[in-house]
């Protein structure tokens, strides 16, 4: 029988859909809520799918980048200038819009290939059986994205 954890972390971060007939096609913020979902068919040696401080570790590192910053289709006509004005605050969504679909799958497929490297901290490995299950982004307190494969 597998076992499941989840985190969450909040970020505050803004976007624009480019492709949005009303309100949404200009620049505005959420609070975000990112969470995990890592699943394993054992417990560790001490008696856990892994330590909720390695998986901290692990999310913050990816989940940072956004918190603060202005995700953007690069199809949009201002995404130079912005990167430009901005650098890396503005974060790039190759030809699609930063919708919270499209960030839960990014993040999912990030967290996937970090999973895979040596921990952060060694105290806090992420044992080789755990597996990213999902990722959830909350873009309101009614409103959320899931991505999993």
């Amino acid at each position: 029988m597998p076992f499941r954890i989840a985190k969450t972390l909040v970020v505050e971060s803004g976007h624009l859909l480019t492709k949005h007939p009303g309100a949404c096609r200009f620049p505005h913020g959420h609070s975000r809520s990112i969470e995990v979902v890592l699943a394993s068919d054992s417990l560790d040696g001490r008696d856990m799918v892994c330590d909720f401080k390695a998986i901290k570790h692990l999310l913050s590192a990816i989940v940072a980048r956004y918190d603060h910053s202005l995700s953007l289709n690069t199809a949009d006509a201002n995404y130079p200038a912005l990167r430009t004005t901005y650098g890396d605050r503005v974060i790039p969504f190759e030809g699609v819009d930063p919708t919270t679909e499209t960030l839960a799958r990014t993040i999912f497929q990030e967290l996937r290939t970090h999973l895979a490297l040596p921990p952060a901290d060694p105290l806090y490995p992420i044992p080789a059986g755990v597996r990213l299950e999902r990722v959830r982004v909350s873009e309101t307190a009614s409103n959320w994205a899931e991505y999993w494969e």
